[in-house]
């Protein structure tokens, strides 16, 4: 990696003739920033921004949020989002990418539909990507889940979602209708960057080197700001500068596969070298196999060389044959999680802290909490530093306390923040901001499919 640029591809970025395209990374998870997606709509001359809004357990909750409202299910900021974007999007004929339909695609096809139609952009195409949800499927088979935590069907009842990365296809299909905003659930992260270029240059979904090549950009960009120094800053070590007004990036992607990441001139942050090379291994277990819905790619040999300030061409990456079965991530109910915290500060606030703890393990048992976990931390001095790290060389002036604990009922886990909150007047002196919650856990767990169970579809809406 940051090897220095030879002949051939000196003379090729200088060349106009290769066909590019320009895909912008509008949103990096679902509570992301706004601001650097409209700056991308605005000043990054693309021809896709994508926003790539969902986790693990998003899904899960967000099927949840769909049982008790049926219209519901989608991304929180969808329509926020979709009004800071689409009327500079529509004018310059930017097309639109982003799993944030959630559990609920169509739902959320009508819903921007809706939102430009008040914009008044009508006649635009909204296509919502279905498919993914297999729940019915995983119901009549019998699948082992992964990392040897038995079938599936020990879940049982506790079973709220069952999901499939599906790869590009749904969204190429999409694309190739005429789509302006294509909306999806669960696909895979870099499949929403990579079937803008298969749509647009013609790939054969099947020539791995390329398709390989696609996925490495997907990965730079899904995780938007990262890349461009945010979860890379470290001050003294790895300076970025103005974090406040970090720009996200965007990829200029060439037909056979090569191109560069950079972001718009004058936003805040940086690409480098380093910054990508981080964000490449970022959770990747082994860079030489990394399995996604349309490709193993393969980024053991991939190279960054800095062109310009925050230009970085990207090289290298290849692939192999898809696998034959999908990952499904499974949403389940796996009981309750209540919580306490409290400050305590001054002198000797440590001792208070450990006391304080001491007195909330000993209330639980008097009370009779049923806990299958419980942990309580000195927020400051153990809860991420555990017992392998050093000491500090003298106690902090002032720490939290955080007791949480895992419950089978709700009622037990409402019982240990109230613990806590009661250390106001029953335990060591000086407590203070008390908090309390509790809440159901929704648990994942995964498992494979056959690719064959799993069949995409497009359902569309005119605004």
């Amino acid at each position: 990696m940051g090897a220095a640029l030879d002949k051939d591809e000196a003379r090729f970025y200088r060349c106009p003739v290769m066909k590019t395209i320009r895909i912008g990374a509008g949103a990096g998870y679902s509570g992301d920033r706004i601001e650097p997606a409209a700056e991308l709509a605005h000043k990054g001359k693309l021809d896709y921004l994508v926003f790539e809004c969902l986790g693990e357990r998003t899904i899960a909750l967000a099927q949840t949020d769909k049982l008790k409202n049926p219209d519901g299910g989608f991304d929180p900021l969808l329509e926020e989002r979709m009004q800071a974007v689409l009327p500079a999007c529509a004018a310059q004929g930017v097309k639109i990418i982003t799993n944030m339909g959630a559990a609920n695609p169509e739902g959320a096809a009508r819903a921007v539909a809706k939102t430009a139609r008040a914009l008044g952009l009508e006649g635009l195409k909204i296509a919502a990507v279905v498919g993914d949800d297999v729940l019915e499927v995983l119901r009549a088979g019998d699948f082992e889940l992964m990392d040897g935590l038995g079938r599936v069907a020990t879940l049982g009842n506790a079973i709220v979602s069952a999901n499939a990365y599906l790869d590009a296809e749904g969204i190429v299909m999409a694309l190739d209708g005429g789509a302006d905003v294509v909306i999806t659930g669960r696909v895979c992260d870099p499949s929403l960057f990579l079937a803008p270029m298969i749509q647009a240059f013609k790939w054969d979904p099947r020539d791995w080197d390329k398709i390989g090549k696609g996925v490495a950009f997907g990965h730079l960009l899904e995780c938007a700001g990262q890349v461009t120094g945010g979860y890379f800053a470290d001050p003294g070590f790895k300076d970025v500068a103005n974090l406040a007004r970090l720009g996200f990036p965007l990829a200029e992607v060439a037909e056979d596969g090569s191109g560069v990441l950079t972001k718009v001139e004058g936003s805040g942050g940086k690409i480098s070298v380093q910054s990508c090379r981080e964000q490449l291994l970022y959770e990747i277990f082994d860079p030489a196999t990394y399995v996604q819905g349309d490709v193993v790619a393969d980024f053991s040999r991939v190279t960054f060389t800095e062109l310009g300030p925050d230009r970085i061409a990207v090289a290298g990456a290849t692939g192999r044959a898809r696998p034959d079965r999908l990952k499904v991530t499974i949403g389940y109910k796996d009981g309750f999680i209540g919580e306490g915290q409290m400050s305590y500060a001054g002198p000797g606030a440590v001792a208070r802290g450990r006391l304080a703890l001491e007195i909330v393990r000993e209330r639980l048992k008097i009370i009779g909490v049923n806990t299958t976990e419980l942990r309580g931390d000195l927020i400051g001095v153990d809860a991420a530093n555990l017992s392998a790290a050093p000491a500090p060389a003298e106690d902090p002036r002032e720490v939290r306390i955080r007791v949480a604990g895992r419950t089978t009922t709700l009622r037990d886990a409402e019982r240990i923040g109230a613990e806590v909150e009661t250390l106001y007047t029953n335990g060591p002196g000086g407590g203070g901001g008390a908090t309390r919650s509790a809440r159901p856990v929704i648990a994942a767990a995964s498992t494979l499919i056959p690719r064959r169970a799993v069949t995409p579809r497009v359902v569309t809406e005119v605004a």
